[in-house]
């Protein structure tokens, strides 16, 4: 890898770039020999500066949901592209696309539009305290809802008054939600959940309804809002809403990630009883009128209804789930799968130090699938029965690198 191009960019990058790479998106969190850089894409596939070419499972880290350069949304975007983008203000094509998230969320009234999920989750957040004018906002502990202070991961450069309005609670733990309303003691203003538990590294959980009831009825009770950040599942499990599966609807969600298979756009969806907060607050951005992401938007939503694609990927994150399951058993090695099918995550049992998981990966990767060993990865509406195939005949490698390993030393 030493003479590559990747390599050479690294290089390049580093003297240019702190630390080369920012974010999830540094190669410190990927198994040795992941490229870096690629060059281009083109439906389940991808390709790296070296002419390495991979089946994808990451989707872009979830914008992917219809397959890379779908045909459709890209004519979309750039027959708006051609008319404007980036304008004095948004196009016509804005008001179409709030009117169909209007449409295919039940509990939407309105809709808002920024670049990114962070704007989404931030935003969500801000209009939940002009709504109510409380301060305090209820959090998961381990869950992600963005990069800036207020909720990114990482304590590096934060200060506790940027934290001084969070309090936390357990995921799918009732009583632990109920105490961390108590502690805001009259001053909530929101309660934020992910569509399902999928913090990095861990098994995921899906909802259950007795939570999912219970964040409803805490909400009600404190007069404050439900937030549900579907900003990574949204419209991978249901076009209304994640949470439309266990039957409970939000005040606000935050959106991204999928919503136009890769151009750049974020969404705020609310009920009426948020609409004149939502007015009340300053929040906005020079590229957040964007036209060429929310024509591709209307596209790649019309797209998902028309052509069923949830149920399809569903089927395909079946099979994989299945085959993966057949595998393991079979080389004695066991695994965890858990969260949505269509939104895969696996782990090693006894892989605390993720050797396994690398392992496993690196092998897949040589034999051009993209898989990752400590996220959630992404199925898209383009994956077919044979890329499914594709992928365990790579699983089937990787369960072998993983038997290979030498035993952990203390």
């Amino acid at each position: 890898m030493s003479n590559s191009l990747d390599h050479a960019l690294r290089q390049r990058a580093l003297r240019v770039v702190p630390g080369g790479m920012w974010g999830h998106m540094h190669a410190k969190a990927l198994p040795e020999g992941y490229p870096q850089y690629f060059a281009r894409a083109e439906g389940t596939k991808l390709w790296d500066v070296d002419g390495n070419e991979y089946l994808d499972f990451m989707c872009s880290w979830g914008p992917i949901i219809l397959g890379h350069h779908h045909p459709e949304v890209d004519a979309a975007a750039f027959a708006q592209y051609q008319q404007g983008d980036a304008m004095n203000g948004p196009g016509e094509t804005m008001v179409e696309l709030a009117e169909l998230m209007v449409e295919l969320i039940p509990h939407a009234d309105w809709a808002q539009f920024e670049k990114n999920g962070t704007d989404a989750t931030t935003t969500a957040a801000t209009i939940a305290r002009a709504g109510t004018g409380r301060r305090k906002i209820l959090v998961a502990r381990g869950a992600y809802h963005g990069a800036v202070p207020w909720c990114s991961p990482s304590l590096i450069g934060v200060t506790a008054e940027d934290r001084a309005h969070i309090l936390a609670y357990d995921y799918n733990d009732i009583d632990s939600l109920n105490a961390a309303v108590a502690q805001a003691d009259g001053d909530l203003a929101g309660i934020i959940v992910s569509a399902f538990k999928h913090d990095y590294g861990k098994d995921q959980e899906l909802p259950t309804v007795a939570f999912a009831r219970a964040a409803r009825a805490a909400a009600d009770a404190a007069d404050a809002a439900l937030i549900v950040d579907d900003v990574r599942a949204g419209f991978r499990l249901s076009l209304g809403g994640s949470w439309e599966r266990v039957g409970v609807r939000p005040d606000l969600s935050a959106w991204s990630k999928s919503i136009a298979n890769g151009f750049a756009l974020s969404a705020v969806t609310g009920n009426d009883r948020f609409r004149a907060a939502t007015q009340s607050i300053f929040s906005t951005g020079s590229f957040w009128c964007g036209a060429m992401s929310m024509a591709a938007a209307v596209a790649t939503l019309n797209i998902l209804r028309r052509d069923d694609a949830i149920t399809h990927m569903e089927t395909m994150g079946t099979a994989l789930r299945d085959g993966f399951a057949a595998l393991s058993a079979t080389h004695g090695t066991p695994i965890r799968q858990t969260g949505p099918v269509q939104m895969p995550m696996v782990l090693f049992d006894d892989d605390a130090d993720c050797r396994k998981g690398f392992a496993f990966c690196a092998a897949a990767l040589k034999a051009g699938v993209y898989f990752h060993p400590q996220h959630n990865m992404f199925l898209s509406a383009a994956h077919t029965p044979q890329d499914i195939d594709r992928a365990l005949e790579a699983a089937e490698l990787g369960f072998r690198a993983v038997r290979a390993l030498a035993p952990a030393t203390a």
